[in-house]
Order: C-alpha cells, then sequence, then structure tokens
C-alpha cells in the first residue's frame, strides 16, 4: 500500500495536446500492471484538446463549468458539473465559452 500526501505541482498541458489553455493535477499514477492514471484538468474557456485516443479507454467527470465531448465522426455532447462520460474511441473535450458581460 503507498499513501500519496504531497500532491505533484500542477504542470501546463502541452501546446501540441490543447488549443487554449489547461493545467493537470496528477491525482494517481498507473503503477505495477495498472495503465489507468488519474488526472485532474482544468480548461481556460474555450480551449479543448487536439483529437486523441485513449488505448485503455478514458473516464471523464466533470466537476465545475460546461464543456462538450465528442467522438470523431459522432455526434457531440455538452456536459455540466456531475456528468460522466467512458470512452473508448477517439475523441476531443473542450470548455464552454464565458458567457457575454451582462
Amino acid at each position: 500500500m503507498r499513501v500519496a500526501r504531497t500532491p505533484q505541482p500542477t504542470a501546463v498541458a502541452p501546446s501540441e495536446l490543447v488549443h487554449g489553455a489547461a493545467w493537470l493535477d496528477e491525482i494517481a499514477g498507473p503503477e505495477g500492471p495498472s495503465r489507468f492514471p488519474v488526472n485532474s484538468v482544468h480548461f481556460a474557456p474555450g480551449a479543448r484538446t487536439a483529437w486523441h485516443r485513449h488505448p485503455f479507454g478514458q473516464v471523464l467527470h466533470v466537476t465545475e463549468g460546461a464543456g462538450f465531448v465528442q467522438c470523431r465522426d459522432e455526434e457531440m455532447h455538452t456536459l455540466r458539473a456531475g456528468d460522466s462520460v467512458r470512452s473508448r474511441r477517439r475523441s476531443g473535450i473542450g470548455t464552454a465559452p464565458l458567457p457575454p458581460p451582462s
């Protein structure tokens, strides 16, 4: 058993993977036979990922804000806080733009 108490420093998402700004916080890295990392990803309004794939699947859980997710050549789905998504295909993820000032 390993207990992790010291969080890793926040990393800026690589520009070749994200259009706009995004930040990654590692919650749990894969160990042993596991290949499943757990990260908290924060997108700036309007940011999105490039098309990419997760060979072992991906689970998304939206903790705040709104955005969208889409598998290539499929319908785009709007996401809101509390929504979860499981995907095994090429996908793209993005955030909704900020609303206009009132």
